[in-house]
């Protein structure tokens, strides 16, 4: 496959913003006099490394992955708007995605201009790939797959995913960004076998980093040059990249493991309440539930100090809300609530 062809021209062309420490080939600086700094240490005054080469190291680590195959973000938010500015000329090429999703695939597309075509996930929210085949066409750059999905929170079966990736000759983006919820694997350690895909992360979920605003992608090296020559020079500051490489040495397997045992545990004890109707099962660290009166009983835990996500209003979703596992003492007042309600 040649990926080359499927980014727009302009953007193959462009000529990325450099700076003088990029150019420098030499050995150790000790006196930086070009970028018009304050001179004067506070710990803040220069500008952070736009390549963010130690992060990427200990991410490649963690990872199991080569640095040269990692884009780092503002969040996940970034990649996904550069995905659509890279491959998917405004008003020309278009973007399929799965429906129900996450919502900023259709913002990042309606802010670029592209067309995204979605395709409704069955009753169960599975996938049925030859539909979502059958959406796509010679303009069709991009192919949005979130896997386990959000708001429904179902891994779609590896099978599934192959045969988009071996059938669409675009690229296939797989947003997994809560894969560490799940009992089974991602793709990650299959990045050799597609180079058609490209695998978002983030280390807001499991790694507990949202307020750091951190995103991974994880492609083919020339996809990754791609985005860094797009992306702004020092879009991940000084303060992030130090904070994260701390948290990165802090153990998560226990948080993730009680995590899921407390899906469980609501999944069990939430099944026995009257007032939910329904359900669906979770590979994520949240759970999809319907009830019968959804907007009243979000006004009734709002009440209580609780806070949840309306879902009802999108197809697909009628009737959900959706419902972040808490810690033990908080999923303990969520049911404490509940039975209160229901009695």
């Amino acid at each position: 496959m040649d990926i080359k062809a499927l980014m727009r021209e302009n953007i193959r062309n462009l000529a990325p913003y450099s700076t003088a420490r990029d150019e420098y080939q030499g050995g150790e600086i000790g006196i930086f006099i070009d970028a018009n700094e304050n001179p004067y240490n506070n710990g803040y005054n220069r500008y952070p490394d736009p390549h963010q080469k130690q992060l990427k190291a200990r991410i490649a680590q963690i990872k199991g992955v080569d640095p040269q195959r990692i884009f780092i973000g503002n969040g996940s938010d970034e990649p996904i708007d550069l995905l659509f500015r890279v491959f998917c000329e405004p008003k020309v090429q278009n973007a399929v995605a799965i429906a129900p999703s996450y919502g900023m695939y259709k913002v990042a597309a309606a802010t670029n201009d592209v067309p995204l075509r979605e395709v409704q996930l069955e009753a169960d929210f599975s996938l049925d790939a030859d539909k979502l085949l059958n959406a796509t066409d010679e303009n069709t750059h991009l192919v949005w797959l979130c896997s386990p999905n959000n708001p429904s929170g179902n891994l779609i079966p590896a099978e599934t995913v192959e045969k988009i990736l071996h059938n669409f000759p675009g690229m296939v983006v797989l947003d997994e960004a809560y894969i560490d919820f799940a009992d089974r694997p991602g793709f990650l350690n299959r990045l050799d076998e597609f180079p058609n895909l490209v695998i978002l992360q983030t280390l807001s979920k499991a790694w507990g980093m949202a307020g750091l605003r951190l995103g991974l992608a994880f492609a083919q090296e020339e996809v990754i040059e791609m985005l860094s020559r797009v992306k702004y020079p020092y879009n991940i500051n000084v303060v992030t990249q130090k904070l994260v490489l701390e948290q990165l040495d802090k153990p998560v397997d226990a948080q993730i493991r009680e995590i899921v045992s407390e899906r469980c545990r609501l999944t069990r004890e939430m099944g026995k309440l009257p007032l939910i109707r329904q359900i669906f099962p979770s590979d994520a660290n949240f759970l999809l539930v319907r009830v019968d009166a959804p907007r009243e009983l979000y006004n009734r835990l709002i009440d209580a100090g609780i806070i949840v996500r309306d879902r009802s209003r999108i197809r697909g979703c009628e009737g959900c809300l959706r419902i972040s596992v808490g810690t033990p003492a908080e999923n303990d007042r969520l049911l404490d609530v509940l039975k209160n309600l229901d009695a």
